[in-house]
């Protein structure tokens, strides 16, 4: 018979009733090889699963030089996201190409056509003639947390199914697309980007994508973000039923001004910004609603409205042809308008 004892540092001692000596049993704890090896199983395992799912994007653009035009070469990265030939990759990459292939880490190279793409959330949706590709599954970005290992697989600098990992440094970053637009909850990470990385996946530990690589920060390193996955569900649908986005406009130019600080106290508005409308397209929702230049749009739909920014988001598919409201200062006075947007044209 024996006595299992525990010991203060954790190891333990094991005395026999028939023999007094206490033999050390000591605990196992894994060092430092063995959590290394642990992580290196998880990238080499999800670089496996996902790597055949990831194509590079090769595009040419006619450019203007002096008075001739000329092809001009680009490339990106992209993934089949479903097993019949759909492609996501940027919006920059694949934008406005006269002519786009796909090469499949098989070898294979395949001609691409633009199912649609969307600027504002720099996203786009090419289609190749195949059927069961092997297709990396979407994710869930909301589910990540800062510090979680992420793996980035893309073609830097034309160098074919590169592989980086790093970590998730932030989480809901704003960052404005080349439209000017501002593309919310991007995610931020450490994981070693460069040009050509654009429009590869960014998965997570299970191989799942959790992000659109898009841009880095020149000349800083290690500050690369990717469009989160969940900002592409809500895309990839609209791309691929219209070829575009549908968003809501009412027709106005605008810049972000501060409201004077009478104006805000006397009409208890509770941002300290607004829209100053500089110019009004004739016929638009805000011309019929009597909106006028000079006017500043301090809420839409009942909500606040800060600057531009708010504005774009709340001029979503949903508003279009919906009566609603929009609330303006004048001078002196607070108006609060009906207005119908219409659909912005892509």
């Amino acid at each position: 018979m024996s006595t299992l004892l525990s010991l203060a540092d954790g190891g333990s001692l094991r005395a026999s009733a028939s023999d007094p000596t206490k033999i050390p049993v000591t605990p196992k704890h894994p060092d430092d090889t063995e959590l290394l090896d642990a992580y290196s199983r998880a990238v080499s395992g999800v670089v496996e699963r996902a790597a055949p799912a990831v194509v590079s994007v090769e595009v040419q653009h006619r450019r203007r030089s002096g008075g001739s035009r000329r092809e001009a070469q680009g490339h990106g990265s992209g993934f089949a996201f479903t097993p019949d030939g759909f492609i996501l990759t940027n919006s920059h990459v694949a934008h406005g190409a006269t002519k786009t292939e796909v090469a499949f880490a098989d070898g294979r190279r395949l001609r691409a056509e633009l199912v649609g793409d969307d600027p504002e959330t720099d996203l786009a949706i090419l289609r190749v003639d195949a059927s069961s590709l092997i297709a990396a599954p979407l994710g869930d970005s909301a589910a990540l947390r800062v510090g979680q290992v992420v793996i980035a697989i893309g073609n830097p600098l034309g160098f074919q199914s590169t592989v980086t990992a790093g970590v998730v440094s932030a989480l809901g970053r704003s960052f404005r697309s080349v439209s000017g637009r501002l593309i919310d909850n991007v995610i931020q990470t450490d994981a070693a980007l460069n040009p050509g990385n654009s429009g590869g996946p960014l998965l997570d530990s299970r191989g799942n994508v959790v992000g659109v690589n898009t841009a880095v920060i020149l000349p800083a390193q290690g500050i690369c973000f990717a469009v989160a996955v969940n900002t592409v569900k809500l895309v990839v649908g609209q791309l691929i039923a219209y070829g575009h986005v549908r968003r809501a406009r009412i027709g106005v130019g605008g810049q972000n001004v501060s409201l004077p600080r009478l104006a805000a106290r006397a009409h208890r508005l509770i941002q300290p910004s607004g829209v100053l409308i500089t110019t009004i397209e004739s016929g638009s929702p805000a011309d019929k609603a009597g909106l006028q230049a000079g006017d500043i749009i301090v809420a839409f739909d009942g909500k606040p409205v800060h600057g531009i920014d708010d504005l774009h988001r709340l001029l979503t598919g949903e508003r279009i042809g919906a009566a609603t409201t929009v609330a303006a200062v004048r001078k002196a006075e607070r108006l609060e308008l009906p207005i119908t947007a219409t659909e912005s044209r892509p």
